[in-house]
């Protein structure tokens, strides 16, 4: 009785563990789930390298631009026309998301990513030289594409907003990605929009108003942002850039400029964003100390030592972890392969 006990309770103890330290870095991690909250449900399992992006924005040394190992990268995909005499164009924009400093926006835009709900829109404000505004769930074409319609387009979002958010970090930068509001600071909903050059005076410190937050920024395909830039608009018509509208507001695109579907694809890992072993071992106490399952944890060590086991048993620690992982297999709730990077 002494032994079920003890491995019952070393299971619990490992279970917790493992709750309160998370994903083990240097470790990818590949889930097979049952049923899949979402269509980009499983994204936090997969990995994006940043040595495959091209296509960039202007750098500035900012500290946005470096990638943050562990941020969420979404991808739209884009149908447009640059010109009047230019052929329909397709293209990919990928866009990483720094959640560390913006976690309130970040989980506004993943939450709109998963839940479909920028699939079909188009971008409804483009001022060359400014910013491409999309993330209005009413601005999709009913039929034929047609500027101006529907007339509630530029107005919508999903009625839940979020304050406004910033960090020392974060600035309009080329190839930002913000959010839209109106004259209440604290109005962001499901609007955004992509500085297509730095922005700098939309920035909280160059205005009276708190400004506008940046939570992103374009990493590949920002030529796509700049050709959208360029497209024929109602304000600007001849769609040339010696020909600019200094009074261009409105910006709704002659030809449809569609964002086909907007999906998650990932997180920023490479070997140069992995963290340092000091890093994930001051990280792994920390949660340890903050964690609210401490006490569960200490309770059950002490039940251990009081029931004769010993820390450095390590036979006894391996046979219980083989039992939690065919217990795992024998559930079918979720199997969780471990892969050695290199």
């Amino acid at each position: 009785m002494n032994g079920v006990v003890k491995r019952a309770l070393a299971q619990t103890l490992l279970l917790t563990l493992a709750l309160i330290a998370g994903p083990v870095s240097g470790m990818t991690y590949s889930f097979e789930e049952v049923n899949a909250a979402a269509d980009d449900g499983d994204w936090r399992s997969k990995t994006v390298d940043p040595d495959g992006w091209e296509d960039g924005p202007e750098l500035e040394g900012s500290p946005m631009d470096i990638p943050q190992y562990g941020d969420p990268v979404i991808q739209i995909e884009v149908s447009y026309k640059p010109g009047h005499l230019d052929i329909r164009r397709d293209g990919v924009i990928e866009i990483e998301l720094f959640e560390e400093w913006a976690p309130i926006t970040v989980a506004n835009m993943v939450k709109h990513v998963e839940n479909d709900l920028y699939d079909g829109i188009f971008f409804h404000r483009v001022i060359d030289d400014f910013v491409t505004q999309s993330g209005d769930p009413e601005c999709k074409a009913v039929g034929v594409y047609v500027p101006g319609l529907p007339p509630q387009c530029g107005e919508g979002g999903t009625g839940e907003t979020i304050p406004l958010e910033h960090d020392e970090n974060l600035s309009h930068v080329d190839g930002a990605i913000g959010m839209a509001r109106s004259l209440d600071p604290d109005s962001a909903d499901s609007q955004w929009y992509i500085a297509e050059t730095e922005a700098h005076n939309l920035d909280p410190e160059n205005r009276d108003d708190e400004g506008y937050a940046t939570f992103g920024v374009v990493r590949s395909g920002m030529s796509h942002i700049r050709s959208i830039a360029l497209t024929p608009t109602t304000d600007d018509p001849s769609g040339l850039p010696s020909i600019q509208n200094p009074a261009s507001t409105a910006g709704r695109p002659v030809y449809e400029a569609k964002i086909v579907s907007i999906s998650l694809i990932g997180v920023v890992w490479n070997e140069s964003a992995e963290p340092s072993t000091n890093d994930m071992e001051s990280s792994g106490l920390s949660k340890l100390v903050q964690s609210p399952l401490l006490p569960v944890t200490v309770i059950i060590l002490l039940l251990l030592i009081g029931l004769g086991a010993r820390i450095d048993d390590i036979q006894f620690l391996y046979s219980v972890i083989d039992d939690v992982e065919a217990s795992e297999e024998a559930n079918g709730l979720m199997v969780a392969e471990l892969v050695e990077t290199k």
